[in-house]
């Protein structure tokens, strides 16, 4: 084990070593590069596996193919308004950091429910006619009471 003598290094006026780290601007500088690399990180997890992660896999199965196509359009709907906020904080200053510390976290669920939806829809064999065709005029609920 090397024991370095703390009289053999250079101190200055202030009695610190010479060698000290005394460039604030440049710890800063590396702080920021680390930061935006983890948030660069988080921006890449979009319709990956993870993403599967903020949703419920659980949460279409009970859903007929009526409410899906609700879903799905109002998910649709979502989804382009938040990346509309982002592409617009992309604009201004520090926008990067803005866009996903305000909107990622939403975007990334809203993509992952959507997902789920698509997949349920497909899964119930859903068309889009179906979907928002009328219910028929026998269906229960809708027949006119006899009277007696």
């Amino acid at each position: 084990m090397n024991v370095i003598c703390s009289n053999i290094l250079e101190r200055d006026a202030g009695g610190k070593p010479h060698h000290a780290f005394t460039h604030p601007a440049l710890t800063t500088a590396i702080a920021l590069v680390i930061a935006g690399s983890g948030l660069g990180g988080c921006a890449n997890l979009g319709d990956g596996a993870m993403s599967g992660a903020f949703v419920d896999p659980a949460k279409y199965e009970l859903y007929d193919c009526k409410q899906l196509d609700e879903q799905r359009k109002s998910l649709a709907a979502r989804t382009a308004e938040l990346q509309q906020l982002i592409d617009k904080a992309h604009t201004g200053a520090a926008g990067a950091v803005v866009a996903e510390v305000a909107y990622r976290n939403d975007y990334i669920t809203t993509r992952a429910s959507a997902k789920l939806a698509d997949e349920e829809w497909q899964r119930n064999k859903c068309h889009e006619e179906a979907a928002t065709a009328a219910p028929a005029a026998g269906s229960p609920g809708t027949a006119p009471r006899r009277r007696r």
